[in-house]
């Protein structure tokens, strides 16, 4: 196979014409090409309003030697490195593995498990997708909140409800990262996640592909239990502890868990497992018109081209790092609370990015400083401080401001060019009073400075709300080299666990922890069950 990169086409162009570009930097015929697949497509916008896309191609032809002669070096040959499951190890597993967690690090580290004959027992403590989507439709739309079913917790996790953004910064040599995006699209999602420089699959589709994930590993053997929370632990039993009441045997535990569950870090806290606190970001969504940041992105309208997408970052006097983060193009702002009483919000799309604002969350890295104490925990407790005081000022509902009034930390009584898109119920509030002022200082200077950059980002009618507080995972559970935490056979992974960062990295490391298992253990086809 050989590749070539950097052709450039106009946004407008046809198939035909990418097949004409190919051959035409390649110096074949058409009948002298066999076949073509796009590796790589991105958005060139440097010479704004002419846009071009920008791609990487793979093709084979019928004379490979001389068409690497005569390009000179511009194309390449290649082979990709297909994704390798480890041989099976030898020690004896008794019983099947117990993954704990359906989010993407849980299920791809159970349908890995159960590719390979391991009849892995799926744990989770919410609800199936269909039905927890059901139970958060209800929660925005009256305001009933099933704590064990919700924008955190439940099957797919709290990327479901997100903008199903598969971009990922890990290094993947082992081949992860493709492996990852070509299951994906094996169980419905769109083909061109494989090549876009953005790929993103949007909560309506990742619906159904985590139901068809979850259908596959049980017709390999696998099994899902909901509405089944792990509440303690009994480490030298090996056991894990379900609702209280039943004891699950386990040789080796995956603890997939999400960042939010917090009452579980607890009780592994009070078990003694070894963590350690962890930096994070905090900070408000902020929502502009769609067309606002088409036309700072574009340099015009958007016409054919998709909903434009920014990422920003200020690097502040005081040290402190100002950033965007899950950018939702025409998407909504919504309430992702999970506990009665504490408020958080995240940003949401569907496939079809065709919501009228786009939303990110502007965030600022906070530090054991911040916390004010050196314990494992104490981020998980300024989270929640924070969430406290969000649902206090916004009386149960999403506080919102403009950015105008937030500078000046007064209320607002109306809003000006940009409307909320938000599910959820929501009031005026003032969201300087969520942070201490360092804080609320540095994120306001933050978005003065991208102001700079994208015209309109610090307009004063831009929409805030908050509080984003769970842009990952407050604490970090200790591993070693073979995976397993300080209790031997339990295996932390995942997001919530500080390993990874979103759905894609998640999902690495739940393939990562299955293959620790698999690599150490021999599968039986009589587990004890």
């Amino acid at each position: 196979m050989l590749r070539i990169t950097q052709l450039k086409l106009p946004s407008d162009h046809t198939p035909e014409q990418l097949e004409k570009k190919l051959l035409r930097t390649a110096h074949i015929k058409k009948n002298e090409l066999k076949e073509y697949k796009v590796r790589k497509r991105s958005l060139d916008a440097r010479k704004k309003p002419e846009i071009f896309y920008v791609y990487t191609i793979d093709f084979s032809v019928v004379h490979e030697e001389r068409v690497l002669r005569q390009s000179k070096g511009s194309i390449q040959k290649v082979t990709d490195k297909a994704y390798q499951v480890p041989e099976h190890g030898r020690e004896s597993l008794g019983r099947r593995p117990v993954v704990v967690g359906s989010g993407p690090a849980g299920l791809f580290c159970a349908y890995l498990l159960a590719s390979e004959g391991y009849m892995p027992l799926v744990i989770e403590r919410g609800a199936p997708v269909t039905e927890r989507k059901k139970d958060v439709e209800r929660f925005w739309r009256e305001g009933v909140l099933d704590p064990s079913s919700n924008v955190q917790f439940g099957e797919g996790g709290a990327g479901t409800f997100s903008d199903g953004k598969l971009n990922t910064q890990v290094k993947d040599p082992a081949g992860r990262n493709r492996f990852v995006l070509e299951t994906f699209v094996r169980f419905g999602a769109p083909e061109d996640i494989l090549w876009e420089q953005k790929p993103h699959i949007g909560t309506d589709i990742l619906i159904r592909v985590v139901e068809a994930m979850r259908e596959q590993i049980i017709r390999m053997g696998g099994e899902f239990r909901f509405h089944s929370q792990v509440t303690d632990l009994l480490p030298e039993e090996k056991c894990l502890v379900i609702n209280e009441k039943e004891k699950i045997p386990a040789d080796a535990a995956v603890l997939a868990i999400g960042h939010s569950a917090r009452d579980t870090f607890e009780m592994l806290y009070r078990h003694g497992l070894h963590m350690e606190a962890k930096s994070f970001a905090v900070g408000l969504r902020v929502e502009h018109r769609q067309e606002t940041v088409d036309n700072a992105m574009y340099g015009r309208q958007r016409g054919g081209l998709p909903a434009a997408a920014y990422k920003l970052t200020a690097q502040l006097d005081s040290g402190r790092g100002v950033y965007t983060f899950c950018m939702c193009p025409g998407g909504y702002v919504v309430n992702a609370s999970s506990e009665e009483g504490f408020l958080a919000v995240n940003g949401m799309s569907y496939h079809g990015r065709a919501g009228d604002n786009a939303n990110s969350a502007v965030i600022v890295t906070v530090t054991r400083e911040d916390y004010g104490a050196d314990h494992p925990l104490a981020g998980m407790e300024f989270q929640r401080k924070l969430e406290k005081r969000a649902w206090e000022e916004g009386k149960g509902k999403i506080p919102v401001q403009r950015f105008d009034d937030f500078c000046y930390g007064r209320l607002t009584h109306d809003f000006g060019k940009v409307v909320p898109n938000i599910k959820g119920s929501y009031t005026f509030g003032n969201l300087r009073n969520l942070f201490p002022e360092e804080l609320a200082g540095s994120l306001e200077e933050g978005i003065r400075a991208m102001g700079k950059k994208l015209p309109g980002f610090d307009d004063k009618d831009t929409v805030l709300s908050g509080v984003e507080s769970r842009t990952s995972s407050p604490v970090r559970i200790m591993r070693g080299k073979d995976l397993t935490s300080s209790v031997p056979w339990i295996y932390p992974c995942g997001e919530g666990a500080g390993y990874a960062g979103g759905i894609t990295s998640a999902a690495m490391d739940g393939l990562k922890t299955a293959e620790a298992i698999i690599g150490r253990y021999s599968y039986s086809q009589n587990f004890n069950v």
